[in-house]
């Protein structure tokens, strides 16, 4: 077992980890952080998007022990209190998303998208979130609710 020691949202966190503990088994079983998914164990999905050190990364590509001293932000850390993040906020009012599985993972991604590319295109838009997949929808809410989110008039509305 190792000590890793992190920033999530915001706090610090140490804990006991194996060598082979993935960041995203840590986030959900270690610290009871339920909102990053794993939807595929294969970096295919990307429904475990978090951001680390100020990317979005796939939190099953990341061993716990490789992250430690970073800086991680889950789904649970971009909200304000009961202040939805204006991405989360996009989402829910441009319904992109159905079951809702891959959202915060989409969500993470957006976040990251808009931080370094604050009025992309349709095209960037599509380009940078084709990492992660929706089994659901047919991306178009989920463009049109990234599009709101950088302040332009969403697609079809």
């Amino acid at each position: 077992m190792q000590s890793v020691t992190l920033t999530i949202n915001g706090k610090p966190v140490t804990a006991e980890v194996e060598g082979r503990t993935l960041l995203v088994k840590l986030l959900r079983e270690t610290l009871g952080m339920t909102g990053t998914h794993v939807g595929c164990d294969t970096t295919q999905c990307g429904a475990c998007t978090v951001l680390f050190n100020g990317d979005a990364v796939k939190s099953c590509t990341i061993l716990a022990v490789q992250a430690d001293g970073g800086d991680v932000t889950t789904i649970e850390g971009v909200a304000t209190g009961e202040e939805l993040h204006p991405v989360q906020e996009a989402f829910r009012t441009h319904h992109g998303l159905q079951c809702g599985f891959c959202t915060p993972g989409m969500v993470m991604r957006a976040i990251d998208l808009l931080a370094k590319n604050p009025r992309p295109t349709e095209e960037e838009i599509r380009h940078e979130m084709e990492g992660n997949l929706c089994r659901c929808t047919g991306y178009h809410n989920i463009v049109a609710a990234v599009q709101a989110a950088s302040g332009q008039t969403p697609i079809g509305h």
